[in-house]
């Protein structure tokens, strides 16, 4: 073998060593990816999700034991097999906290704003004239643990990204069914650049007696913020229904706040779910 030959040989052995490496390392591995989760399964269809097939307790399942947005009322409607709709305000540390209303004095008889009080006398106070206090949604999430879906609303007064920001570290991290909802398009903004794949929907009526600028009631009303705000699904208020704003929606629609059977007969013609209150709505 000459000299030539020989260096030959080697350089194909050692490209065809290589090669056989290579094949090694390129070899696929049977790793278990994990599922990522928003509130609900990656690319569930949300037409055959809780959006659609699970009615919506307004403030969970409340009545005179049981204040609104209560840990009880959200036992209450567990246990009837009803979904959630519940309220989201921050307190004066930022705290996303669960309470409807901007003033407290409704539900707690204090005469202040939510966003105004301490964490030290949140802690203190309870609602209406039961020992229950206001959760934080924290505390439950916690509470529901997974057990049934959350529809969550957030009452935002202030400017956006702070509240949002400080629900979204909570609830990253939470593996129970939920989605957000608000009247706040640029809320629905903020969800769609910052955890786009969390279903958000867009709460909307004709706002008769609000203060709100006529412009606001009318790109409100018409859902003219879609194109920001890109909704999987809209809240309407059943008062307002039907109406040629949301005629041709080819996303889910949900009809507020149900309060008797026969509101519930009209709503369940025109939208595909409902939220109910003071009333357990027969199908």
């Amino acid at each position: 073998m000459s000299k030539e030959q020989a260096k030959s040989k080697k350089t194909t052995k050692k490209k065809q060593t290589k090669k056989v490496e290579q094949q090694k390392v390129e070899q696929p591995v049977n790793i278990e990816t994990k599922q990522e989760f928003f509130g609900h399964k990656e690319n569930e269809d949300i037409w055959q999700s809780f959006i659609v097939q699970k009615m919506f307790a307004h403030r969970g399942l409340h009545d005179e034991k049981s204040p609104e947005n209560s840990l009880s009322a959200f036992e209450k409607a567990i246990e009837k097999g009803y979904a959630i709709e519940l309220d989201v305000n921050p307190i004066m540390d930022g705290t996303p906290v669960v309470f409807h209303d901007s003033k407290m004095s409704r539900m707690t008889g204090k005469d202040k704003y939510i966003q105004n009080i301490s964490r030290e006398e949140f802690d203190e106070t309870t609602l209406l004239a039961s020992s229950e206090k206001i959760p934080t949604l924290e505390e439950v999430l916690k509470f529901v643990d997974g057990r049934t879906p959350l529809l969550i609303e957030m009452k935002n007064q202030q400017k956006v990204g702070e509240l949002e920001k400080a629900v979204w570290e909570i609830l990253k991290n939470y593996k129970g069914e939920y989605a957000i909802q608000s009247f706040n398009p640029y809320t629905l903004q903020w969800f769609k650049n910052n955890a786009p794949k969390v279903w958000r929907g867009q709460l909307a009526g004709f706002f008769k007696g609000e203060k709100l600028s006529l412009f606001k009631k009318l790109v409100l009303r018409r859902l003219g913020m879609k194109k920001i705000t890109e909704q999987n699904f809209v809240s309407y208020d059943l008062r307002n229904l039907p109406n040629r704003f949301v005629k041709h929606l080819e996303i889910p629609l949900l009809a507020w706040t149900i309060n008797n059977q026969e509101q519930y007969i009209k709503a369940v013609q025109i939208a595909d779910n409902v939220i109910f209150q003071n009333c357990e709505p027969k199908i």
